[in-house]
């Protein structure tokens, strides 16, 4: 019975690394990162409607105590 001959699979592995190492830099190089990223500075609205000022309950109609 022969025996199975692994001279080959080094360079077969290292090759294949290579190629996939060539690859994936190649498919990294077509997106576009920020250089320099930065935090956005978030400007604060000052509220003009009486609603937002303060904080209100809300009642549901059926949730009232019944009125005669």
């Amino acid at each position: 019975m022969p025996q199975l001959d692994t001279s080959t699979w080094f360079i077969t592995i290292m090759s294949m690394l290579v190629t996939l190492f060539f690859m994936f830099q190649l498919k990294v190089s077509k997106y576009h990162f920020p250089e320099n990223p930065e935090p956005k500075l978030g400007t604060t609205s000052k509220s003009t409607a009486p609603w937002e000022e303060k904080w209100t309950k809300i009642y549901f109609p059926l949730s009232l105590p019944l009125q005669w």
